[in-house]
């Protein structure tokens, strides 16, 4: 049995579009955009060496915008028919007709796509299903196989195909194809009040790109590592943050970044264009063009054409990210960040792929800077620790001590805090080896040391 494709006999989706504008503009309206989309996407599960659970599903929808004087509706749906095309895009202007006015909504002045290579790999639709299995039967086996390991509680891989196609009344009409592919594993070390939990992720454009060895020991390591861990004293230290950890405060802080949190004053970054927010030590990027991020794609969620945007550089917040209309309310030129996360919502300011740019310093070199002081390997309660506003945090975290510049026991059970201009402040170096994490996003991030930061321990 091979791994099921998109349907065998796909619609047009670029057809689609192009149809439902038409019909928008003959209802009434000044401007019409419409995206459709096209997925199929399979999720397996394995325990115990068997399958626990496996789905596959396709879904094919429209996403309507129409504007009309100053105003904007939308309406999405499945049908594709004539028909359905033809109640949506009235339904889009019907909505448009009885909202408010906003002076700033509308199409893109200018629209375009980026040429990017590499977004699409066969070997998701050309695996046997069969085959997938045994990936991820090969994670929870490898995962299991650690001496210190008690349990595995997921073991999964999934993967995904698109297509996707964007028109409006500008003249504006393109599609892509793109693929992904991804595996984790949940293993615990330890037993009973004692339990410590370690992830292991891998991802990819198809199966073919994850290596199962390599999640399975990832995550048996990261458990294993934390075994018998126990509070650590109370201090102000430097600290050292794993790729993983960096990449959710990254994250995080790349939703604070966009020009809408901003203009609702709910980022502690507003009105800090311009100023010296870091070290220089970090530089960050929306990269929205780049082959291996997988949020990447030639245009955005409204066809503006992707490209690669710098936010922090030399120390200093050089933009933020906008969309069309988060652009004009203040004045600027958007930077393709209008996101979209499928054709039931509209589009909105978002980050495509967040990238730390690796520093010069191997880990063992990081670990010996941070002298007496602490590696953290995992947070927790991020999103709900951290005050959108003032951008102070206080999370629980584990990791392990660092003792003369040397990895020494496991803590858990501690918290660190800060705000997030003084975090960046404090970056004393960044790794060299970087990776993409799919925590608060798509983002390739790598080891960060800080120079200091309060730890609340016994």
């Amino acid at each position: 049995m091979t791994g099921a494709r998109l349907a065998q006999a796909p619609v047009d989706l670029e057809q689609v579009s192009l149809r439902a504008v038409e019909v928008a503009l003959s209802a009434g309206a000044d401007d019409a955009e419409a995206w459709s989309e096209e997925s199929t996407g399979r999720q397996i599960r394995v325990y115990q060496g068997a399958v626990e659970s496996l789905t596959d599903a396709t879904s094919r929808g429209l996403g309507v915008r129409a504007f009309s004087a100053g105003r904007v509706g939308y309406a999405s749906g499945t049908d594709l028919s004539a028909g359905g095309i033809a109640a949506l895009a009235s339904a889009a202007h019907a909505a448009a007709v009885a909202v408010d006015v906003d002076e700033h909504q509308g199409l893109p002045e200018q629209c375009g796509a980026t040429p990017v290579e590499g977004l699409s790999s066969s070997d998701v639709g050309s695996w046997p299903t069969e085959r997938k299995v045994d990936l991820a039967v090969t994670i929870e086996r490898v995962a299991r196989a650690h001496p210190a390991v008690s349990q595995v509680e997921d073991a999964v891989y999934a993967d995904e195909e698109e297509r996707i196609a964007l028109a409006n009344s500008s003249g504006f009409c393109a599609a892509y194809e793109r693929t992904s592919a991804w595996a984790y594993a949940s293993a615990f070390a330890g037993e009973g009040s004692e339990l410590m939990t370690g992830q292991g992720i891998g991802t990819g454009r198809g199966p073919a790109a994850l290596d199962p060895a390599a999640i399975g020991c990832e995550a048996a390591e990261r458990a294993a590592a934390l075994t018998g861990a126990r509070k650590p004293a109370s201090r102000h230290c430097p600290v050292l943050l794993d790729a993983f950890v960096a990449a959710a405060f990254i994250g995080y802080i790349g939703a604070m970044l966009s020009a809408d949190a901003v203009q609702r004053g709910r980022s502690p970054f507003a009105d800090r264009e311009g100023d010296e927010i870091a070290t220089a030590a970090l530089q960050l990027a929306d990269d929205g063009v780049d082959p291996a991020g997988l949020a990447s794609a030639p245009f955005d969620g409204e066809g503006s054409a992707r490209r690669r945007t710098p936010l922090i550089e030399g120390g200093r917040l050089r933009t933020f990210l906008f969309d069309a209309r988060s652009a004009r309310k203040a004045g600027r030129a958007t930077t393709s960040n209008a996101s979209r996360r499928s054709y039931r919502s509209p589009p909105s300011v978002g980050p495509a792929n967040l990238v730390v740019e690796p520093g010069t310093a191997p880990f063992d070199d990081l670990v010996a800077r941070t002298g007496n002081g602490l590696y953290v390997t995992d947070v927790a309660g991020l999103h709900s620790g951290v005050n959108p506003v003032s951008g102070t945090f206080s999370v629980g975290a584990s990791g392990r001590l660092v003792e003369g510049g040397e990895l020494a026991g496991p803590v858990r059970q501690f918290t660190i805090a800060s705000d997030l201009v003084s975090m960046l402040r404090a970056v004393a170096a960044v790794g060299s080896e970087s990776r993409w994490v799919p925590f608060g996003g798509s983002v390739r991030a790598a080891p960060v040391l800080l120079a200091e930061m309060a730890v609340s321990g016994s």
